[in-house]
């Protein structure tokens, strides 16, 4: 019978070219493991490589756990696979992967250090795979039988299920985890999945394509209860159903709740929703972040965004008079020529976008997308999966020019911020250095 798990949460990386320490993302799929374990008397920590001193292979080694869970993303396929074969060879533990990267592209951890793979978000699977029941048996599983690998068809997991989540580790923590200046800023999950079918995004597929939400007044009673003033809803999109939001702040309301929050929200809600966005904003609502993705109209009809450039704009200016910060989440296109960079960051500064993420397009591994760009893919290092480098050739330009253009951009924005005094928090001269140097190091 197994007695100690440890649960762990890569690294984001192992160079500065990252966003880590900006924002660090509390590790609540394991707090939701750790509180199902513990309530069936394992005993069971947490290593989450973005706030730790010590490396993985020393707290396998110390702890010596007899289960090891690891969840990434596609980013941290690498380090993932890293834990899996120190824990095998210290310390022979069972190893699980999971999380989205493993339930998207889980023939990517068939190997002899893992023993099993969810493919699925129910974690009740685990006890199931401790408490001894045949593999066959476990929806979503994939699991060895000699040589081979087989895989259970998945079920789609309904989120209201999950127990509360054990935040010890978080509240050991607190001062790394953060969203931006709000810190700490603990994480709340009301839904799985995404009802949208924008052909750059794979997260529309995980739960089996299924869009599931938890009772809301279950929401705000866990929200009530956090000890913590920031609270960042991680749904893929939390402005959906109008009629659930208006619940939300009535019940925020009621019980008195005084926190700021962080959530997603697409454009075409804010933007037919106006009022609504300033009820948001009197009940704490702090920053929205919206996928605007596009300046041009045709860029948002090939990715199937179902919005407008116009219902851009009506939503920036929807969340800037009602006060409520909004973080525009741009995609800088493989298909851009060095004029679309100058247009984007004019709309931007045009529409007066103060907080803004320009991600490239990357097509994400096992997707339709990844299949589109499959004769243009240039790297196979998953490390590079991570919305910061060109994983595919871009359409009119060099990889060099591209990225010289993209930082150009990216240096433009930060200076842009700096200027209007957000993010003060930040060393905006070591990030502007950083594009710097890579304008001309990567792509060469």
């Amino acid at each position: 019978m197994i007695k100690k798990a440890l649960l762990i949460h890569p690294e984001i990386s192992r160079t500065k070219y990252n966003f880590a320490g900006v924002i660090d993302n509390e590790p609540l799929e394991l707090e939701y493991i750790s509180a199902m374990l513990k309530s069936s008397g394992i005993t069971c920590e947490i290593w989450d490589g973005q706030v730790e001193k010590i490396p993985a292979a020393k707290k396998i080694k110390d702890f010596r756990p007899e289960l090891l869970y690891v969840c990434g993303r596609t980013r941290q396929e690498s380090f993932m696979k890293e834990y899996c074969r120190a824990a095998k060879s210290i310390c022979g533990s069972v190893v699980i992967v999971g999380g989205i990267h493993a339930q998207h592209c889980f023939e990517r951890f068939y190997i002899s250090e893992v023993d099993y793979i969810l493919k699925t978000f129910d974690i009740f699977k685990i006890l199931d795979i401790i408490n001894g029941v045949t593999p066959e048996r476990i929806s979503g599983l994939c699991y060895k039988c000699g040589d081979k690998w087989l895989s259970n068809e998945a079920e789609p997991f309904d989120i209201s299920r999950l127990p509360i989540p054990d935040r010890t580790y978080f509240y050991s923590h607190s001062d790394r985890y953060r969203y931006l200046e709000l810190l700490p800023c603990a994480h709340v999950r009301t839904s799985y999945s995404c009802p949208f079918r924008c052909t750059f995004c794979y997260r529309n597929r995980l739960n089996c394509g299924k869009y599931t939400v938890r009772p809301i007044r279950d929401v705000v009673m866990e929200i009530r209860n956090i000890k913590c003033n920031n609270i960042y809803i991680i749904d893929d999109d939390f402005l959906i159903d109008k009629r659930r939001v208006e619940e939300f702040i009535r019940l925020v309301r009621k019980y008195g709740i005084k926190k700021k929050y962080v959530c997603y929200g697409r454009a075409d809600f804010i933007a037919a929703n106006q009022p609504l966005m300033a009820e948001l904003k009197k009940i704490g609502f702090y920053y929205i972040l919206t996928g605007l993705e596009a300046s041009d109209e045709s860029y948002l009809e090939s990715y199937r965004k179902k919005t407008t450039v116009d219902c851009n704009e009506t939503a920036v200016r929807t969340l800037n008079r009602v006060g409520i910060n909004i973080m525009g989440m741009f995609i800088a296109d493989l298909d851009f020529s060095p004029s679309d960079f100058t247009k984007l960051y004019s709309w931007i500064r045009r529409n007066k976008l103060s907080h803004v993420a320009v991600s490239i397009l990357t097509p994400e591994l096992n997707s339709s997308m990844f299949d589109k760009y499959r004769d243009r893919i240039i790297s196979d290092d998953p490390a590079e999966w991570d919305y910061l480098h060109v994983v595919a050739k871009p359409k009119k330009m060099s990889v060099k020019e591209y990225y010289f253009h993209y930082h150009i951009l990216m240096i433009r924005l930060f200076v842009k911020g700096w200027r209007e005094g957000i993010y003060d928090f930040l060393d905006y001269g070591s990030y502007i250095r950083s594009f710097l140097k890579n304008m001309f190091r990567f792509g060469g």
